[in-house]
Parts: structure tokens; sequence; C-alpha cells
């Protein structure tokens, strides 16, 4: 591992590694039956990407003096989740989105049925993981699951904001509704894993409090990034289509605000992140280059 004030990519490369080895442990292999449908969760789950909330879960719960065998197994849950999120929302019905990682989506190359139940066997495995987790006390494995739960769900997590954002194309959505669905449709979850990795090192109540400050900014910095990259990027630097958003009538910042004010909006939001990490007096390096490297990857 990467010293925290190292090079935010070397810390992403060693902590993916750490993951996929964990992770292809944990998912049945492509020959056990049924096998199309287990070939269609190793498709979507090892198709690449940083692992950015996995990395979360290890980078704040190594604040906190936690170790790796500690936090594997909950920031492989968290991966678990936002692929079962990321194949669902590729579906006819949420997105309908052919590209994903620069691969075929899973239901292009699997089919709906088959790419659905890879989703909803994703999720029974998050929570199976974190459950079974032989490293962590019974009453921290209830408290991850508890966290990973409303990240996820609802009223105010993952699949909320998914609804509303569902709720929001084609009309007029004003800057305070379009905070709330980056707030949960991507930042619940990344609050999460943030929370839970402090939860596994043992922070205290006003630690957990700070890193929760940190990470809603963080979350919501990820997605306006993403709002202006679908904007400003081609599909080999997204790794999936570029232009969904617009042609969706997506509620979006560009949309709303304008691509200056957007760029604003990520430097203030980056700001409130860092502003909150001062208020602990652990060693938050690697989480203020892991803002930092979310805040300049429109650039």
């Amino acid at each position: 591992m990467v010293n925290p004030a190292g090079d935010v990519a070397a810390f992403f490369v060693s902590t993916r590694s750490l993951v996929d080895s964990e992770l292809d442990q944990l998912i049945p292999s492509e020959t056990q039956e049924p096998v199309r449908l287990h070939q269609a969760i190793r498709w979507s789950m090892f198709a690449g990407g940083k692992r950015f909330r996995p990395a979360l879960v290890i980078a704040t719960g190594e604040v906190f003096g936690a170790s790796h065998e500690q936090l594997l197994r909950t920031a492989c849950a968290f991966e678990m989740i936002h692929t079962y999120s990321l194949i669902h929302d590729d579906l006819p019905s949420m997105d309908d989105d052919e590209l994903r990682r620069g691969r075929p989506t899973c239901h292009v190359k699997f089919g709906e049925a088959t790419a659905i139940l890879a989703g909803d066997a994703l999720q029974g495995l998050a929570f199976q993981t974190i459950a079974e987790d032989p490293q962590l006390p019974a009453e921290i494995r209830v408290r991850l699951a508890a966290e990973l739960a409303r990240g996820a769900g609802t009223p105010a997590g993952m699949v909320s904001g998914q609804a509303r954002d569902l709720d929001a194309e084609s009309n007029t959505v004003d800057a305070h509704v379009l905070e709330q669905i980056h707030l949960e449709k991507t930042g619940a979850l990344i609050c999460a894993a943030a929370r839970s990795g402090a939860i596994i090192g043992g922070a205290n109540e006003s630690e957990l409090i700070a890193i929760t400050d940190y990470a809603t900014n963080l979350g919501l910095l990820f997605q306006i990034t993403d709002d202006l990259l679908d904007v400003t990027a081609t599909a080999s630097e997204m790794g999936k289509t570029p232009g969904k958003d617009a042609r969706s009538s997506k509620a979006t910042y560009p949309a709303i605000h304008g691509i200056e004010a957007t760029r604003a909006k990520i430097d203030a939001v980056h700001a409130a992140a860092g502003d909150a990490l001062q208020r602990t007096d652990r060693r938050t390096d690697i989480l203020k280059s892991i803002a930092e490297f979310v805040c300049i990857r429109e650039a």
C-alpha cells in the first residue's frame, strides 16, 4: 500500500488488486451452475473501473487504524452493490445504455432477464459477505449491514435517488431537487462506504460526523463531475456512452447551471470536503488526495 501522501492513482491500483483478488474468491466461478448467470456476474464485476467505493472503505479505515484484513470484505460488499446498480441502471427500462466501461452492457451481452438476476444475486451476496466476515465482531457486522442498506436503499439512498432521477426526466427541476437527486443516487453509497471504513477503524462520534460531512461532499463532487464529463468527454475517455443525459432530458448541473457555473460548484464542494477533514486530528492525506482526484478528473 502506498504512503497516504503518495500518488492517489497508485493507491487505486493497489486497492483494486486487493479487492479483485478477494472478489474472485467470493464470486462463483463461470463454470459453476447456473453458468450463464455466473458468467454475467463476472462479466460485469470484472469489467474494469478504479473500485472507487472499495478504495474509499480502505482509505478511511486506514486513517483510523484498521487493517486490510478487517476492511477487505466490506470493501468488496460495496463493489457488489455498486455493480448491481450499474447492471440495473443500464437496462432498457432505466437508462437503456449499451456501453459500460468500454464493453457491451450486461443485458446486451446476456439478455435482460439474466442481467436482472445478476444484479439481484450481487445484492444478496453483498450482505452475505458482511454478515459472514470472520475478521469482525458481530456488533460491527450489524452496523455495517445497516450502513450498506441505508446507502443502497430508501428513503434517502441510491434507489430513492434513481427513482427521483427517473421522475425528473423531461420535467423542470430546480437546483435544490437536482442536488437531492445527486446526494441520494450517487452520494449515499459513497458516504456509507466512508462511514463503514471509519466504523471498522473505531472512529468516535465526532470523527464519524466529520467523515460523514467529508463523504457527503465527496459524493456530490463525484456526480457533478460525472455530469460535466457527460457533456465534455468522449466515449473512449468515459468508457460509456457520452451525451446520454442530454438525450434523455436528464436533470444535470450543466443543464441547469451551465458549464462554467458547474465548474465553480465543483471547486466549492471540493473545498467543503477538505474543510470537513480538518475537524479530525487524524492524518487524512489520502482522503484529501481522493477528493482532489475526483475534482480534477474532468480537466
